[in-house]
């Protein structure tokens, strides 16, 4: 049962917000001096969502995704046009705002598995934004990217299931599985969803794909690996938090989270939300 105070679950739909003149002003700006200044960026989140499905998804933020290299371009550029920008974890996040609302600059994932490529950027689609003509996310790296937002207070398996039956399929597998490497388990977990969900169009992945991923898996488990690491918090840090603070399981998280984060940039997590003009003075 909900409580009161609980937010209410998305529904979704094809019927577009009503984003208020404030928010689309700030987006729209944000977009066109990005654009004008060359900033390589793609738009994700919601609007990129839209545009392969057709749902829409009210949403405060503009989320863009940059390269780790042009995050600090980007914000010093939003700084001059007087929004307020803060770094809220170097290995993946930084915001800009004015008012009540916001512009995510995204790096990769928050477990630090996936980072974004130039290869990103450069297959992203065009589109309308806002009235803005900019670029989406291929529908590839859209899936990608929210193949780890696994977390029990958000879990985006049914934008993944989306994606695919709304594109029929249609898709360059090979690109995904390039992406996603060694993580192949949840690229098969998120196509087993899929196929629940949509049992008629299974076709919508290729077959020699299922082939490929089922048997992989199925000569993963016919033997155990007692070497294996434990791998839950790349899940969600905080349902598995007990495994590795007090069962002594392996912190990968950490271990994929140092890899992404900037050479210069050494923060202890109570650090990550100061603001960069803070951390640098």
């Amino acid at each position: 049962m909900a409580h009161a105070d609980e937010k209410p679950v998305p529904v979704t739909s094809s019927v577009p917000p009503d984003f208020p003149e404030d928010q689309k002003t700030l987006f729209r700006e944000v977009l066109t001096v990005m654009k004008e200044h060359r900033v390589p960026h793609a738009v994700s989140g919601a609007f990129a969502l839209q545009q392969h499905t057709g749902i829409w998804r009210y949403t405060k933020d503009l989320d863009l995704f940059l390269t780790a290299e042009d995050v600090q371009p980007a914000l010093d550029l939003l700084r001059q046009h007087k929004y307020v920008c803060e770094i809220l974890d170097p290995v993946w996040l930084a915001k800009a705002h004015r008012d009540e609302f916001y512009v995510d600059l995204i790096t990769g994932m928050s477990n630090g598995v996936l980072g974004v490529e130039p290869s990103w950027l450069e297959r992203a689609q065009s589109a309308m934004v806002i009235g803005v003509e900019t670029r989406v996310l291929a529908p590839e790296e859209l899936i990608c990217s929210k193949l780890f937002v696994t977390r029990r207070e958000r879990f985006d398996g049914a934008d993944v299931a989306h994606v695919i039956f709304r594109t029929k399929g249609k898709l360059d597998w090979e690109r995904i599985q390039a992406i996603v490497g060694e993580h192949w388990e949840i690229l098969l977990w998120a196509l087993v969803l899929y196929r629940y969900v949509y049992p008629a169009q299974t076709d919508y992945v290729p077959f020699r794909l299922w082939q490929d991923l089922l048997t992989r898996y199925m000569n993963l488990v016919s033997k155990n690996d007692p070497k294996a690491k434990f791998r839950g918090s790349l899940i969600d840090e905080n349902m598995f938090a007990i495994d590795v603070r007090e069962w002594g399981l392996e912190d990968v998280l950490a271990e994929y989270r140092e890899r992404r984060l900037p050479k210069h940039v050494h923060l202890e997590a109570k650090d990550l939300c100061l603001d960069e003009e803070q951390k640098s003075a």
